[in-house]
């Protein structure tokens, strides 16, 4: 919704400084734009392109030690940002501009109550509003960002929510004072396809009732088609294109423009042959369920698993797709066994692997390999990425020497240097930790990889070039793929069959082809109609 009244904030030729000595380097360099009231402009880039440095900038959360505004001018509502002391900036932060965090649970005090969290806004920034006041604004906010049960949610805590509730607490604490501007930095990233469509309708709902503009910052040019009144593309610190959606989306000037927009995943179908081959992986009915509270006492449990059943064959790939609490990632850890089925079957190259001793649990377990979608949290920090990936066959009994030449191997087949081997996880970027994760399954030579979730957290371009990885990797080696995702589109593009879970249960399988064009179950249609960004399929 584009307006034409004076702009909220206005950036103008901002450089944000890189310390160091010698030649000054810029993390940001001359970057302009505005945000109008009731507008959301999205900031896209690939990761090192200076969106979460501009955000800093505006909120004035820059590392000092580190990096610092060098020049430029940052006006909300026509004060200068860049000049405003600590004191000012206190009273600014929350008031007249707030931010929504990518990962509600971390930006969320897991031991208070979500609605005394909104509750500590108002009483920080509003000392003189009495009790009986906060509580009613408290309840508006949550009824405004369309949480139900507004009271008995108030008195929930974080770990009790869903990750859609979390985000929606998150942006009613960004609410509650009616700020000028919103920071939303990667607000859906971490949701499923339908809670994300969730939370950006509410994002333009929300701003048919009030003044603020929002900055969006986020790598998902589907939810920009969705969404963006205005898009400003950067690259290494620039900013390299901006304009109206429907012209940087539809006809883009800029080459890297053209290269992001080329890397989004499209909704595909591929064409399979029918594998003849006995099943690598046979699940029959299996079941798992927890508690239906953690520490309860009563009997009552929820299922997470219902009599599940499916076969992946040899150099398969199957996808696992559905919401967040649907059991994807309960799936893989049953089957890996590092939760306990209460029943049902699990064959895996004809062992029974829900009987397996100790010693059998230790070979499946070296053939069988897991990806996880967060690749710094999956390394060691303390170690090289070499002694990561060397760990394993070290462990399985291969000699330093050989496991260290192999490493090198895999190195060269996922794209990197040997020579990286010494360096540490934090010296890398997301992509090339990921393509770390992945040189450190193989090294155990598996015959399958469970994804998990593998390139969510990633870039477009970065997430385009891992895909590709996994495809001619699968081909060389013929490993077969468990692969888990919320995003239809990246699973229509690596995917030979899908299953569609739902509670537990799986609603629907079968040939991608046959899923995305005739799809039977009406929640496996509600997922399709959630994929955002259908004007660039």
């Amino acid at each position: 919704m584009q307006e034409t009244h004076e702009a909220i904030l206005q950036v103008r030729n901002l450089h944000v400084c890189i310390a160091a000595e010698g030649s000054k380097k810029y993390a940001v360099k001359d970057v302009s734009f505005d945000v109008r009231p009731q507008e959301i402009v999205c900031l896209v880039g690939e990761s090192g392109s200076g969106k979460s440095v501009t955000a800093s900038s505006l909120m004035r959360l820059l590392p000092g030690e580190a990096l610092s505004i060098d020049s430029g001018s940052i006006l909300l509502e026509g004060e200068e940002i860049t000049r405003a002391n600590a004191e000012r900036l206190r009273a600014l932060r929350g008031n007249r501009i707030a931010m929504v965090f990518q990962e509600p649970l971390t930006a969320l005090n897991p031991v208070m109550r979500v609605g005394d969290q909104i509750a500590e806004v108002l009483r920080i920034h509003k000392p003189q509003m009495s009790d009986v006041d906060i509580a009613k604004r408290v309840q508006a906010l949550m009824v405004d960002v369309q949480l139900p049960d507004p009271v008995a949610m108030a008195q929930a805590f974080p770990f009790q929510l869903s990750g859609g509730q979390r985000q929606r607490i998150v942006i009613a604490m960004a609410l509650a004072l009616e700020p000028a501007l919103i920071i939303a930095d990667e607000p859906t990233t971490a949701l499923d396809v339908t809670t994300q469509a969730q939370i950006l309708r509410l994002f333009k709902e929300l701003l048919d009732r009030h003044r603020s503009g929002v900055l969006m910052i986020t790598h998902d040019l589907g939810v920009v088609a969705d969404v963006a009144d205005q898009v400003i593309v950067m690259r290494n610190g620039e900013l390299v294109e901006q304009g109206l959606p429907g012209k940087i989306l539809r006809a883009p000037e800029h080459p890297y423009t053209q290269m992001l927009l080329a890397a989004v995943p499209k909704l595909l179908s591929r064409s399979i042959q029918e594998n003849k081959a006995d099943p690598l992986l046979d699940v029959q009915g299996l079941r798992l369920s927890y508690p239906a509270r953690p520490g309860a006492t009563s009997k009552a449990r929820t299922v997470a698993l219902d009599s599940l059943s499916l076969t992946l064959g040899p150099g398969e790939v199957v996808g696992v797709v559905g919401e967040s609490g649907s059991g994807k990632s309960t799936l893989a850890r049953a089957l890996l066994r590092f939760e306990e089925a209460e029943g049902g079957t699990v064959r895996f190259e004809g062992m029974s692997v829900l009987e397996a001793s100790r010693a059998e649990l230790a070979r499946y377990r070296k053939r069988v390999q897991m990806i996880f979608q967060d690749p710094y949290k999956s390394l060691n920090p303390r170690r090289t990425v070499g002694q990561s990936i060397i760990e394993g066959p070290v462990q399985y009994g291969a000699s330093v020497k050989q496991a260290s030449e192999a490493a090198g191997e895999l190195m060269r087949l996922v794209g990197l240097d040997p020579s990286v081997l010494n360096r540490y996880p934090h010296e890398f970027s997301g992509g090339q930790r990921q393509r770390i994760c992945i040189a450190r399954a193989l090294a155990m030579e598996p015959a399958l990889i469970i994804a998990d979730e593998a390139v969510s957290a990633l870039d477009v371009s970065v997430q385009a070039q891992v895909l590709d990885l996994f495809e001619s990797l699968r081909k060389k080696l013929n490993f077969s793929m468990l692969f888990i995702t919320h995003d239809l589109r990246v699973a229509s593009n690596i995917c030979d069959s899908i299953i569609v879970m739902r509670k537990g249960q799986i609603v629907e399988q079968g040939p991608g082809a046959q899923l995305f064009a005739n799809p039977q179950h009406a929640y496996t249609k509600a997922l399709l109609d959630s994929v955002p960004g259908h004007a660039l399929a």
